[in-house]
């Protein structure tokens, strides 16, 4: 029983963290496309850190869940409800996606780095700087995860404003097949060659 509720405690403090990232994920994506000439976000109520304005039952609940339980308290990942965007509101469409593609990414490890800085120069309890740390950890993975270039990451949206026509548009229909070409990514090791040395790069230059 006392492992049972240590395991839910853990999941909990994890959980949090993880929506904590994932709400300057979603705010980033949708403070740049409201910049660029797309107030979708903003008339959303989508522009904001509360959590409860970009929880998806499936991805931020039960998928975290999942994988938490599955290994074991080992891992836990999940996703945000996607920031919506009205391509044709932009102002120069192709390249302003790229930008709002990079933006979630770019406010994870920027937020990881303000993190690092923190527990480097102020003092703070343990307990503190560990979960700190988780949430640096956290911020990273989201950040490198997101850049994987199959939609509906966000590293989809990047290639898809760098390539040229007619290449994008037979790139972005591999959409509805993409989640299952993501699971083969993963069930192939992917993550094991692709993501987690970056994560693991990115951790050693902030310190942590």
């Amino acid at each position: 029983m006392t492992g049972i509720i240590g395991l839910l405690l853990s999941f909990a403090v994890s959980f949090g963290l993880l929506i904590i990232a994932m709400s300057v994920h979603e705010v980033a994506h949708g403070w740049i496309a409201y910049k660029l000439g797309d107030p979708t976000a903003k008339y959303s109520g989508r522009l904001t850190l509360n959590p409860l304005a970009h929880i998806d039952l499936f991805w931020t609940v039960l998928l975290p869940l999942f994988l938490f339980i599955t290994s074991g308290g080992r891992f836990v990942f999940g996703a945000a409800k996607p920031v919506p965007v009205n391509y044709w509101a932009l102002k120069n469409p192709k390249r302003d996606m790229v930008l709002i593609g990079a933006a979630g990414p770019a406010a994870n490890f920027v937020f990881a780095l303000c993190l690092a800085a923190l527990i480097r120069f102020v003092p703070l309890p343990a307990v503190l700087v560990s979960i700190i740390i988780n949430l640096i950890i956290i911020n990273v993975i989201l950040g490198v995860f997101n850049l994987i270039p199959i939609p509906p990451l966000d590293g989809s949206r990047i290639l898809a404003g760098l390539l040229p026509e007619p290449l994008a548009s037979s790139f972005a229909s591999i959409e509805p097949y993409s989640f299952i070409i993501l699971l083969a990514l993963i069930w192939m090791g992917a993550l094991n060659w692709l993501v987690w040395p970056l994560v693991g790069l990115i951790l050693r230059i902030l310190g942590v």
